[in-house]
């Protein structure tokens, strides 16, 4: 679970902005709505976090932060050697030449040498980019931190120096690496990401805990949408069977997916309770298409425990079909190990079925940047009040100004 993070300089986030989840201990407990930050933990976070606001208010920015930041982590070393840091600080003259700074909060083993071993005792672990702007954008500072449950103190697991150098904790060793991190570490990679490929296991445990987090949103490449919904229903039937349990289930007329194998290779088609031909991908309903494209991130995040991070979910698909999707969020047999489900959301009628600690709100302030708040921050709002009939009227912030 991703329960706080910090922004500042980046995309429409010009400000210091921070948006801590855990909830006021007197927030209720008997309707799964709410998890651990981190296993043994008594501070709680929401599993459903829908972000609202204006059109341009920044809400897929505040999505785009997390995509980045486990992008980065994880991967930016395959990223070819002269490419930019696929990001933008904010757009002003004093911000290009400002560093962007990240920080995001979550959970990992409080013995670092157990990353991707099993469930292990848990404590709180911070990662902390720095970003330096101007005509070559490169990091100047990066760490990964941990508290550790037997002393609770912050604790350097790795930590990265503006002039490169890194340092690291005995429960972390790079002295055997050392060397060859020192000619492979770039300005536009990750230490965590050159670690890894260079073989380092603790490193490698990293990565693959923090591929956790799925998106999306596209950071450094796109791919053509139809080739990669093919790609990951022709190899995984599993997948494509749950899938089938689903579409049958929310009757949208599909009886189920399929992959026809054709003299031109794999195509998926969708055979349709009313049609005698079955229909290929490309003439589905744009509604069919998004949730077919989407169900991968939000299944195996059920699955792992993992982050789902969607942009305009509610865009994708119907009202009610939503409202089923967070209930698997919210059901302790569909998500028995506590996923998250981040969203950004334009239909504030969602609200009805939201409580105030899943609600973030985005407002665009008159120079253009973003200010971040969760419903928790603002003062005096009622658990039991109907926050789409508040927000409408202006209670909240965070809407348009017409005229």
């Amino acid at each position: 679970m991703i329960y706080r993070i910090e922004i500042e300089n980046f995309h429409s986030i010009r400000d210091p902005q921070v948006l801590d989840l855990r909830v006021p201990a007197n927030a209720p407990r008997e309707d799964h709505r709410l998890a651990s930050c981190w296993r043994g933990s008594a501070g709680r976070g929401p599993k459903v976090v829908a972000v609202f606001g204006a059109n341009g208010s920044g809400k897929s920015d505040v999505l785009r932060v997390l995509s980045f930041a486990a992008w980065f982590v994880a991967d930016s070393f395959a990223s070819p050697p002269e490419n930019r840091i696929p990001h933008h600080p904010f757009n002003d003259h004093v911000s290009q030449g400002t560093p962007t700074l990240l920080k995001s909060w979550s959970s990992g083993p409080s013995d670092p040498r157990t990353f991707g071993q099993g469930r292990s005792e848990e404590c709180p672990y911070c990662y902390e980019l720095a970003i330096g702007n101007g005509e070559n954008p490169s990091v100047i500072g990066e760490g990964i931190f941990y508290w550790p449950i037997a002393t609770g103190r912050k604790t350097r697991l790795i930590e990265r120096f503006e002039d490169g150098n890194v340092k690291a904790s005995e429960a972390f060793p790079i002295t055997g690496y050392k060397r060859a991190l020192d000619r492979a570490l770039r300005p536009n990679a990750s230490v965590i990401s050159t670690l890894a490929q260079l073989n380092h296991p603790a490193a490698a445990g990293v990565a693959q805990s923090v591929r956790s987090v799925l998106s999306n949103i596209c950071i450094e490449t796109a791919e053509r949408e139809d080739e990669a919904v093919l790609r990951t229903y022709a190899y995984n039937s599993g997948l494509t069977a749950r899938l089938n349990q689903e579409i049958r289930r929310i009757d949208v007329g599909v009886r189920a997916l399929e992959i026809n194998h054709g003299t031109d290779g794999p195509e998926i088609v969708f055979r349709h309770d009313k049609l005698d031909f079955p229909v290929p991908l490309a003439f589905e309903c744009h509604g069919t298409r998004q949730f077919v494209k989407l169900f991968p991130l939000m299944d195996r995040s059920l699955a792992t425990g993992g982050i789902a991070v969607i942009d305009d979910l509610d865009a994708a698909v119907h009202p009610i079909l939503l409202q089923e999707i967070i209930s698997w969020y919210r059901d302790p047999l569909r998500n028995p190990h506590d996923a998250q489900l981040w969203m950004s959301c334009r239909n504030a009628s969602l609200m009805e079925t939201l409580t105030k600690d899943e609600i973030v709100l985005c407002e665009k302030g008159r120079r253009g940047a973003t200010r971040l708040y969760t419903l928790n921050d603002v003062k005096g709002v009622r658990r039991d009040a109907n926050h789409y009939r508040k927000y409408l009227g202006g209670a909240y912030g965070a809407v348009p100004r017409i005229g």
